[in-house]
């Protein structure tokens, strides 16, 4: 795959709702379409995949034109190496796990083959799933195996409509360490739907967010989640994200230590063996565990503390506010207190403040 860009630009009316988007969406990693049902999420997607034959404007991936209004040129579906998993797994009950994957690899002319038919098996972790039928499948392992016979078609663009949606809390969550897996080892843009903040935190890289149709922001995960203009940094579930590198570790107190462009972060071991010397990881921290004080805690039990310059505050829940930070030139954190500790503190743009950072994730 190039590093050219995914472009998607879409106008697409209907009775009672117009999509009108202009998108250039990074060639590798995980794009989150975000924003509430009827926002136009679904409807990208199925421009991408050349589902909606009366939408105007132009699709480009990996430098192909795809669609191009101006010009007359429309790819139709078959056409288009796009891979598509849906809410629901949708595998033929009929065939097994290994015939669904050879299903879509078989499909696939030999010369445009990028992988051979049991690319995903490991990846996902399903090949002790190959000899079971459909319905001898829990959830989880059924998308997996969808998003395994996607990708058996050697796709240059994957298209994932809410694909933990129809999964119970148990299910997603035995899913979702496999999809980090999956952005790490996947070379070709992923464009994935979704109305749920903790997936969007936990696997993007880039957010679109859409409303009524429109783009109402993008950009890198870090940035937008920390807008406090968008409501993705509202309420219980605000979260921040760290990118930061494993530094050291220490084995007396099983201590991962972590740099990051804004200090060092230190976490109790979560993994069976300690990060290797410059392993890359993803922090999220939430709003809520992040406390503030105007002097440095020297007593105190909270191991991580940070010196920040407070950016930005606004009001939030009834007798919340929400504080944007910078501990970094590239960070950005958020604390939500009580309007009532923010007044007594003081809590204004250009304050210097330290975060006493009660709890933080390490997904991957």
């Amino acid at each position: 795959m190039s590093d050219a860009p995914l472009i998607l630009k879409a106008q697409l009316a209907r009775q009672d709702f117009a999509l009108d988007v202009a998108l250039e969406l990074p060639a590798h990693g995980i794009t989150a379409l975000f924003g509430p049902s009827g926002s136009g999420k679904t409807t990208c997607l199925r421009v991408l995949a050349g589902l909606e034959r009366q939408a105007r404007g132009a699709v480009v991936v990996d430098g192909q034109t795809w669609q191009d209004s101006a010009r007359g040129v429309f790819l139709p579906t078959h056409r288009r190496a796009v891979g598509y998993v849906f809410q629901e797994a949708s595998l033929f009950d009929h065939l097994t796990v290994e015939g669904n994957l050879r299903f879509g690899f078989d499909r696939t002319p030999a010369a445009e083959r990028r992988h051979g038919w049991d690319h995903g098996l490991d990846l996902l972790g399903i090949r002790p799933l190959l000899p079971r039928r459909p319905r001898e499948l829990s959830g989880g392992e059924r998308q997996r195996v969808a998003i395994a016979r996607a990708l058996a078609t050697s796709p240059r663009l994957l298209l994932m409509d809410e694909p933990l949606a129809a999964l119970d809390a148990a299910r997603k969550a035995e899913i979702l360490p496999w999809l980090e897996q999956l952005h790490e080892a996947l070379d070709l843009p992923v464009v994935y739907v979704t109305h749920a903040t903790d997936e969007v935190a936990r696997l993007a890289d880039h957010v679109v967010l859409l409303d009524q149709g429109r783009v109402q922001a993008q950009g890198a995960l870090t940035e937008v989640l920390t807008r406090t203009d968008l409501p993705l940094s509202r309420g219980d579930a605000a979260v921040s994200v760290i990118v930061a590198k494993a530094s050291g570790y220490s084995p007396e107190d099983q201590l991962q230590v972590l740099d990051f462009d804004g200090g060092q972060l230190m976490l109790p071991r979560a993994r069976q063996q300690r990060l290797a010397t410059g392993t890359r990881v993803r922090l999220h921290i939430q709003a809520r565990d992040v406390s503030l004080s105007l002097l440095k805690p020297e007593q105190t039990s909270v191991l991580n503390v940070l010196p920040c310059t407070v950016v930005q505050v606004v009001d939030d829940a009834p007798g919340q506010v929400l504080v944007s930070l910078r501990p970094g030139d590239d960070t950005q954190l958020l604390s939500r207190i009580s309007h009532l500790s923010a007044r007594r503190l003081g809590i204004a743009p250009g304050l210097r403040v330290y975060a006493q950072i009660k709890g933080v994730a390490m997904v991957r």
